[in-house]
């Protein structure tokens, strides 16, 4: 099992950790905690390093969930290491201390990027049935048949970044969920259950200001929608005829 650190704090950049697992048919490296976001959620997997006691470091490419023998997911988090590195690799062996270091940057830029699609789905109130983020760009596709116009979103997202709404990280239970469906705006990703507990992502609400966005979610986001820059919205394409695909990018 490894502790996901990254799910309380989505700003720390580093931890020591320990290895836990070697995997031999993908080369993983398994921790007993880490900062490092797997893929999921639509987001992508974090990269970075892992640093050893002397200082070298092994290159981490990846950040996948772990599976068992079926292909069921597992509580493991595997951080898969960019090719040619055999040489550093074989040095490494389970218990061995390591600083688990992700690439800041990359990661801030999906925070940014991953709180934008929170903002987009308040600007257009329909279910999703897709989503990606990356370090470039995101992109939501809305279950609608209604034209979108660039300029207008554009314009709503840009006020809402400057509007500078905070965000919550809390939970809700398993029940509270099922009382309420309509926190759960995507159609192709279902909130993780089994714990009791499903972590939530709001958006403003706070005292008498307005509720902007409130789902399930368990990636990473920014603490303030003000801290997410100049975003436009790149692109709109009608997916199919009940599909409409808004894709957001940062400014130049």
């Amino acid at each position: 099992m490894t502790q996901d650190l990254f799910r309380q704090d989505a700003y720390l950049r580093e931890c020591s950790a320990h290895i836990t697992a070697l995997l031999p048919d993908t080369g993983g490296i398994v921790l007993d905690q880490t900062v490092f976001y797997p893929l999921g959620g639509g987001q992508a997997g974090d990269s970075g390093h892992l640093v050893l006691a002397d200082g070298t470091a092994v290159a981490i490419v990846d950040t996948r969930k772990g599976k068992d023998a079926e292909g069921n997911p597992t509580s493991d988090i595997v951080h898969l290491p960019a090719p040619g590195q055999g040489d550093l690799l074989a040095r490494l062996a389970v218990g061995m201390p390591v600083t688990a270091r992700i690439d800041w940057e990359r990661r801030h830029r999906m925070m940014r990027l991953h709180t934008t699609t929170h903002l987009l789905c308040h600007v257009v109130p329909q279910l999703v049935n897709g989503c990606s983020i990356t370090p470039d760009y995101a992109r939501l596709d809305f279950a609608m048949t209604d034209p979108l116009d660039k300029d207008t979103l554009t314009a709503a997202i840009t006020a809402l970044v400057a509007a500078a709404h905070p965000l919550t990280v809390a939970s809700i239970s398993d029940e509270e969920l099922d009382a309420n469906p309509a926190l759960v705006k995507s159609m192709s990703v279902q909130p993780p259950r089994g714990t009791g507990r499903i972590r939530t992502i709001r958006i403003g609400g706070d005292g008498d200001a307005p509720l902007i966005d409130l789902q399930p979610c368990g990636g990473t986001h920014v603490a303030n929608t003000a801290e997410i820059g100049t975003i436009t919205v790149t692109k709109i394409e009608k997916k199919s005829a009940t599909t409409r695909r808004v894709v957001l990018g940062f400014a130049q």
